[in-house]
């Protein structure tokens, strides 16, 4: 019966073999596309341009550099929208957000 380490080694030789089989499988997958491609005269654009389609994109995050920081180090820049949890119970707490900015 082999050891662990020669059934890893054997494991480790498999995984380098399906990788490079997998590499060669997709080289010529790719290459038959572009024949066809090239055949019918089909532009990436009419595949969709590589946007998702049926999907909406999702929402950025905001670049805005952070005015206040929270009492556990959250961090709010202070623009439109709802107000971090934090800030909802500071205010109702009483508290003024200018002891809380940067």
């Amino acid at each position: 019966m082999a050891t662990y380490s020669e059934l890893m080694a054997q494991a480790q030789s498999l995984m380098a073999q399906a990788e490079q089989a997998r590499k060669d499988e997709l080289s010529n997958v790719i290459a038959d596309i572009k024949a066809k491609m090239k055949q019918y005269g089909i532009t990436v654009a009419d595949l969709g341009g590589g946007a998702s389609v049926g999907r909406k994109a999702g929402k950025s995050k905001s670049v805005a550099a952070p005015k206040y920081r929270g009492p556990n180090g959250e961090l709010w820049a202070g623009g439109p929208g709802r107000k971090p949890q934090w800030v909802r119970d500071a205010l109702a707490a009483g508290k003024d957000l200018d002891s809380y900015k940067i």
